[in-house]
């Protein structure tokens, strides 16, 4: 387990993904990876209000549904449930009043009487920074949520929210989310060191690039039936690939998957609390446990570094 950032929330070094429940997985097959990973030891859920509203049919809401029913038929002693808000249809921005409607929303989706973090989905240049923070920190202050994150925000933007936050200590960020992964590094160059420096948790998404560091894709010719296979399939470059060989081989004397290397990597890294991956096959969990416990060296670590092109190493490994 590990502790995000300065907060009590401690965690699963590895969060479910929830974007695939009701898009990718049916309500059946969410059960089965939900209940799967609880039977490995996962304890942490990453979703949203917005997913899956880019479905055609869909409003935005379904995981947080399908998570809510699972969470009643369940009824797990100890699961920490992140959410977010700013994207869903009819809470768009992060206006106070979306803010908090979101939250209502979300809660009664969820059925629960309490987020345990809830993130700012993404930055709102149109909603003055310090309506959205003191909007977060009301909603902590009224026992609606427990701690608060970031996602999707430059570094800029998440010193603002910290500055505004001195005065509005329930409101600073225990998490920040950024895609990052061994294909998109982009992180490093200045939200990294500012979560080491500020001691906040990164809970990285895209921790498979769509897919591409399981191994799947090969070709920059799309294939398969995922929706996600013309995206994971663009990473297939020469360098891409050679990463995904560096994978293969790593863990092979592991004994591991190419996906549990690729989220060990991750979760390896400076500040990296919980890499998030979803799983569409209850098949697909073990890969992702087992990323959880796999302790690359140093050498091999700095062997994925060396042809993924490594950004930034301005601190000490976590």
């Amino acid at each position: 387990m590990t502790t995000l950032g300065t907060s009590e929330l401690d965690v699963f070094p590895l969060a479910l993904g929830g974007n695939v429940f009701g898009w990718t997985a049916d309500r059946q097959s969410s059960f089965d990876i939900l209940d799967a990973f609880l039977a490995g030891g996962g304890n942490f859920i990453d979703t949203a209000d917005s997913y899956s509203a880019w479905v055609p049919g869909h409003g935005g809401g379904e995981s947080e549904t399908i998570l809510g029913q699972w969470l009643a038929s369940r009824r797990p002693a100890h699961v920490t449930i992140a959410t977010k808000v700013g994207q869903h249809p009819d809470f768009p921005g992060l206006s106070a009043k979306n803010v908090r409607a979101g939250a209502q929303a979300s809660l009664k989706r969820l059925g629960v009487d309490h987020i345990d973090l809830y993130y700012a989905h993404f930055d709102d240049p149109d909603t003055p920074l310090a309506e959205t923070v003191e909007a977060f920190a009301s909603l902590v202050r009224d026992g609606l949520v427990r701690y608060v994150g970031v996602s999707n925000y430059s570094a800029a933007r998440i010193r603002e929210w910290l500055e505004l936050s001195a005065g509005q200590p329930q409101a600073r960020p225990v998490a920040i989310q950024p895609h990052y992964n061994l294909v998109h590094r982009d992180p490093e160059a200045d939200v990294v060191p500012l979560a080491v420096t500020q001691q906040i948790s990164l809970v990285p998404y895209f921790g498979l690039a769509a897919g591409f560091l399981t191994g799947k894709y090969r070709s920059a010719q799309a294939t398969g039936d995922s929706p996600r296979a013309k995206a994971a399939s663009g990473y297939a470059t020469e360098q891409g690939l050679a990463i995904i060989d560096a994978l293969e081989a790593i863990g092979h004397e592991h004994g591991a998957s190419i996906a549990s290397t690729a989220l060990a990597w991750l979760r390896q890294r400076p500040a990296v609390a919980a890499p998030i991956a979803s799983a569409s096959r209850v098949e697909q969990v073990p890969d992702l446990l087992a990323a959880a416990s796999l302790e690359l060296s140093d050498d091999e670590i700095r062997q994925l570094d060396a042809v993924s092109g490594a950004q930034w190493a301005g601190v000490t490994q976590r």
